[in-house]
Order: C-alpha cells, then sequence, then structure tokens
C-alpha cells in the first residue's frame, strides 16, 4: 500500500510533466481567446483594438459557417461508418488462420503510418486522376465514362481517402478485442446449432462493443480537426470545406486573425459537445 510520503513523491516527479501539458494546453488556447475579441490584421494595420464579441456574430453569420458545420460533420460520420463496418469485417478475417498471418496484418495496419498529405497525393494523382488514375484506367475497362472525383465526387472522395487512413486503427483495435473473445462460447454456440450469422450477432459482436465505442471516441477526436487532406485534393472547393478549413481562410487568406480565432472558439464548442456526447456512451458501455 502507498504510503503518504510514496504518493508526495510520486506528485512531485509528475509535476513537471503535468505543468508542460498544460501550459502547452492553455497558452494556445488563452492566446485564442484573446485575440478573438480582437480586431487583429497583420498585413492591414496590426492591431486594431478591441471588437468584443464582433467577431463570434461576423464568424457565425457567415454564409459558408453552417455548410462547413455540416461538412465537418458528414466527413465524420462518413468515416466512421466506414472504418467501423470494415474494420469489423477486417479483424474477423484477420483473425483467422492463414498463411503468412503477420505479413498480412503488417500490410493492411501500414496505410495508417503514412503521413496524411503524403496518401491525399498518392490516392489524388494515382487513383482519382481523372485522365492517368488507376480508377480512369478501371473505368474505361469496363465501357464506363471516367469520373472526375475530385470534382463531381469530391465530398466522398475525401471520405474515402480519409478511410482508407484511417481503417487499419480500427481494425487494430478491434482486431484486439476478437483475440480476447472467450474461443469456448463460440464452440458452444456451434455445437448447439447456431449459424454463423447468429453467432456474430449474439456473441462477437456485443463483445466488440466497447471496442467500438473507443475506436469511435479517439477517431471523431482527431476527424474533427481533418485539413491536409482537403487542402490538397480539393483546397476546400466543390462542397469540401470544413470548419477547420474556414478557419484556416480566414486566419491566413484573409488575414482575420481575429475572426478565425473566434471561429477557433466555436470548433472547440462543437469538439467538446461531441466529445461530451460520446464519453457518455463509452462510460455507459464500460459500466456494462
Amino acid at each position: 500500500m502507498a504510503t503518504h510520503h510514496s504518493r508526495s513523491a510520486a506528485r512531485l516527479m509528475m509535476a513537471p510533466a503535468v505543468v508542460l501539458l498544460l501550459g502547452w494546453m492553455l497558452v494556445p488556447l488563452t492566446m485564442t481567446l484573446y485575440f478573438s475579441f480582437k480586431k487583429y490584421l497583420p498585413l492591414r494595420g496590426g492591431d486594431l483594438g478591441w471588437v468584443g464579441f464582433d467577431n463570434y456574430v461576423r464568424f457565425v453569420s457567415s454564409s459558408a459557417f453552417w455548410p462547413s458545420v455540416l461538412t465537418t460533420l458528414t466527413l465524420v460520420g462518413g468515416v466512421l461508418l466506414i472504418t467501423v463496418v470494415l474494420g469489423v469485417v477486417l479483424a474477423i478475417l484477420l483473425n483467422q488462420p492463414m498463411w503468412g498471418q503477420g505479413m498480412v496484418r503488417i500490410l493492411v495496419i501500414a496505410p495508417f503510418f503514412v503521413m496524411p498529405t503524403v496518401s491525399a497525393l498518392v490516392w489524388k494523382n494515382m487513383f482519382m486522376d481523372p485522365n492517368y488514375g488507376l480508377l480512369a484506367h478501371l473505368w474505361e475497362f469496363f465501357g464506363a465514362q471516367p469520373v472526375e472525383w475530385l470534382s463531381q465526387a469530391s465530398l466522398p472522395s475525401i471520405v474515402m481517402i480519409v478511410s482508407w487512413q484511417w481503417l487499419p486503427f480500427a481494425t487494430l483495435i478491434l482486431l484486439t478485442a476478437i483475440q480476447s473473445l472467450d474461443s469456448e462460447q463460440l464452440e458452444a454456440a456451434e455445437m448447439d446449432g447456431a449459424p454463423a450469422h447468429k453467432r456474430f450477432a449474439f456473441i462477437t459482436l456485443p463483445h466488440l462493443g466497447r471496442a467500438i465505442t473507443v475506436v469511435i471516441l479517439i477517431q471523431t477526436i482527431f476527424l474533427l480537426s481533418i485539413f491536409a487532406e482537403i487542402f490538397v485534393t480539393t483546397g476546400g472547393a466543390f462542397g469540401t470545406k470544413t470548419l477547420t478549413y474556414l478557419i484556416f481562410q480566414r486566419v491566413l487568406e484573409s488575414q482575420n486573425v481575429g475572426l478565425g480565432s473566434a471561429g477557433g472558439v466555436y470548433a472547440i464548442i462543437l469538439a467538446n459537445i461531441i466529445a461530451i456526447f460520446l464519453m457518455r456512451i463509452v462510460g455507459k458501455n464500460l459500466a456494462k
């Protein structure tokens, strides 16, 4: 049992890391709040004084605000749906005995370690290019007209690219959960005559419930700030402007730090609302 002295020593040793972490989070947040109440144009006069909540009103009343929120939620929802469904399928397949199982697992997980910018460029030039891309040649092989993915199906294309990046993460978490499933339950159900789909629905899927909620929570936190894939492929055009990209335009393209900071506060509020909702779901599943 830890003594009072050992607990005090542990707190003392953890203190530098805690202070550094708090500074890492609080300093940018404080600066964002500070600039959100000011009219700050770096290349057009600099600090022009306090404007109160004017930046917040201007940002939320912008014609691009609500479409960007809807695009963000659509992107997150689409990626989560694809990665969770395909992640479960891949996890089940990878859990089966096969030749070269270790190498196959490494190849499946490998896309997660590719930089977002690199993967977006690969998809844009090697797969989705309407003239020279692999998908264009595939379409022509079947006698169909190649699709200009990044203009005709821009948001689904972004969802596809991001899903390819995050599918390995979901697969890895779900595979770990499947491997912890007691095989005796499946064997008993099989001996009782339960078909494969019922064994999956009543044994495997409930067992994966906690892992799925963790995957959804972690991925949502990162997906809300997706930027590189959109910047490299569509540049926010064709209905792919997310809230993060809108903030980027206000800060860097419009050189309006105050307006962009107000947008950052809105993004923080949206992320916290979603995080609280997801944490309640995770808490309920973990309590079962």
